[in-house]
């Protein structure tokens, strides 16, 4: 029997990961939840769904995913790449595991914007990490991560997330397949660094995607 699963987020590399959970034949893709409203400058998950005859949650919340509230409602697998919203332990508990895709290399850079805020204080590395998910903000227990170089001199948010989208996606498809033999590890919170939306009047000329150019 097929693990249901549930998928979060926006974007290429969430319709990606669901392309891979309906080619699997491991897993049985239940529905989507997309962020609301879907940003205009990525390809819509809702639209890919719908192509595809996938339930989209349309308002973007838990609470309307079909029977969760239920008590006999469960899912095997919830994975979130790039959902925007809190998911509360009612819904966690639900899930067999529940995991997010989290552009920064944690527990450095939780929270919001963190690649904007890894080329701010001039860092030379970042990274995407799969994590468990938890009541807490992006402080879940680490599956796998990778790192790699950038360089606050010369890239732009835009180009350093580009190359999260390609990390990410190898980071997914190469962790996905073992769920079942990866132990997690708890994150280290002596290193931890958190961002929210109140830090975001400090990002000066990295609060975009690019900077702007002086003439």
């Amino acid at each position: 029997m097929k693990k249901s699963v549930v998928l979060f987020g926006k974007g290429d590399l969430c319709i990606k990961a669901g392309e891979w959970f309906l080619a699997s034949q491991e897993y049985e893709l239940r529905c989507v939840v997309p962020v609301t409203p879907e940003p205009a400058w990525t390809s819509s998950l809702a639209g890919w769904a719908r192509e595809r005859r996938i339930h989209v949650v349309e308002d973007g919340r838990t609470e309307s995913i079909p029977g969760a509230t239920g008590d006999d409602w469960r899912a095997d697998l919830a994975f979130s790449i790039f959902y925007d919203k809190i998911i509360k332990p009612w819904f966690i508990g639900k899930c067999g595991r529940i995991l997010n895709l989290h552009n920064g290399p944690l527990p450095r850079y939780r929270g919001i914007s963190p690649i904007n805020w890894a080329l701010k204080n001039g860092e030379s590395e970042h990274g995407v990490t799969i994590h468990e998910i938890t009541p807490g903000i992006d402080d879940g227990p680490i599956l796998a991560q990778v790192k790699f170089s950038i360089y606050p001199e010369i890239d732009e948010v835009i180009e350093v997330y580009r190359r999260c989208l390609d990390f990410g996606w190898l980071l997914f498809e190469k962790t996905v397949p073992r769920l079942d033999r990866i132990k997690a590890r708890p994150q280290d919170e002596s290193r931890a660094l958190y961002y929210d939306k109140d830090d975001s009047l400090r990002l000066g000329d990295r609060k975009g995607f690019t900077r702007v150019q002086s003439i």
